[in-house]
């Protein structure tokens, strides 16, 4: 049973269902199908009905006891404007009470707080639309299980990716929960991921140089059709910056005086002073000759545009594969340039501050000395001669001095 009224706080406190009707709907004479719903039992609830897409809606706005006629009329409103726009408010306010979609969390929260202070934001972009959403798009933060996350990084491992690619896939997961439930998006018994630990990968670097590869190598890349190839490639072995850094490299960031360049963005975020040998001296004097100081801006600039190189991967691929070392990467030539350190019998630290590694832990990685280096190392062991007679003479050699010991 409905009535029409002018809704209004004092009507709806005072009104009393009859005690022959299971609940009567009194509707509001200003707004179109706004009416509040008072039950036999007592409860008054308001609520709007409505049509989207020729299909009869009604949407509950609140308990009369706890919300005034004025903000369900407001409500009431908001959702209106919404159904002529096509949207169903239902629909919309069952959406938020079941959380955001994978999709919508990661492309519309996630990805714009990033963006504000991480650096390498596009990284985090680029496995999201093409791992994570492909994946898991579709699925609710608030019921997405283990079983999905285990079934996302299997796929990543058939599909042949390597297993430090799926470790940050679940460190991207892992950190976006965190932020949902610091955001009070969901609570944290919706996180799958506080149990499931990363992949075990043991992906220690082996490939580095020997000064033979290295001799190919160049070789190879001088007569590749990127003059600054070659340019690039021994920087890089100089100095044992990252290649980012190297191709970004500004003129005004040298100081020729001081034998120093001044590396302004680094993957840790500070500002990084990097000594510069002789072999990179050379080569800056090289490019400066060539191409001119006050030409670019930068110094391994692409000659056609003035700008750095977006990528050098094809004439890089190409050089490698003529030298025989298709296995190769561009990085590796920082681990090259740390194992010569310490081939050379620099200490890890010096090997340490000249990467710019913040943490010791990660400087090991590039300590592979050579079996040469070994062998060395074992040589220091006292040699032991022994007497072939009956009273055993044992002779220890150590050092210079070698002591003589008789066993009974």
């Amino acid at each position: 049973m409905s009535r029409k009224y002018l809704i209004e706080d004092g009507l709806i406190v005072n009104f009393v269902c009859p005690p022959d009707s299971t609940h009567i709907e009194l509707f509001d004479s200003e707004i179109r199908g706004f009416y509040c719903d008072c039950l036999r039992s007592g409860r008054k609830s308001y609520r709007l009905r409505y049509r989207v897409n020729g299909k009869l809606r009604v949407l509950t706005l609140g308990d009369a006891a706890q919300i005034s006629t004025d903000q369900a009329r407001a409500q009431a409103l908001k959702f209106l404007v919404q159904v002529k726009q096509g949207i169903d408010p239902s629909q919309v306010k069952q959406e938020q009470l079941m959380g955001p979609t994978v999709e919508n969390f990661f492309n519309d929260r996630y990805l714009p707080y990033v963006k504000s202070y991480k650096r390498s934001w596009s990284t985090d972009e680029c496995m999201i639309r093409l791992h994570i959403i492909p994946r898991l798009g579709s699925l609710r933060m608030t019921s997405m299980s283990e079983r999905d996350v285990a079934t996302l990084i299997e796929h990543m491992k058939v599909k042949k990716y390597a297993l430090g690619t799926c470790n940050r896939a679940l460190v991207l997961l892992r950190y976006g929960y965190a932020l949902g439930i610091r955001w009070r998006e969901f609570g944290p018994e919706c996180n799958p991921m506080h149990k499931y630990k990363n992949l075990i990968d043991d992906n220690k670097i082996e490939n580095y140089l020997t000064h033979k590869q290295m001799q190919s190598l160049l070789m190879e890349v001088g007569k590749s059709e990127n003059e600054m190839l070659q340019w690039i490639v021994l920087f890089l072995l100089y100095t044992g910056a990252r290649k980012r850094e190297v191709l970004n490299a500004k003129w005004a960031d040298i100081d020729l005086e001081q034998k120093s360049w001044r590396i302004p963005k680094t993957k840790s975020g500070k500002v990084r002073h990097v000594p510069l040998s002789e072999g990179a001296l050379d080569v800056i004097t090289k490019v400066k000759e060539m191409y001119g100081k006050h030409a670019f801006t930068f110094i391994f600039a692409n000659k056609k545009t003035g700008l750095p190189f977006m990528n050098i991967f094809y004439s890089w691929d190409m050089a490698r594969k003529r030298a025989g070392l298709g296995y190769l990467r561009i990085h590796d030539l920082r681990h090259s340039f740390a194992s010569f350190l310490v081939n050379a019998g620099r200490s890890l630290y010096e090997v340490q501050e000249l990467l710019g590694h913040a943490d010791s832990r990660t400087t090991t990685r590039y300590a592979h000395l050579s079996r040469e280096r070994l062998r060395e190392a074992v040589e220091v062991v006292p040699r032991v001669y022994v007497s072939p007679n009956t009273n055993t003479q044992v002779t220890i050699q150590a050092m210079p001095v070698s002591a003589t010991c008789r066993i009974n």
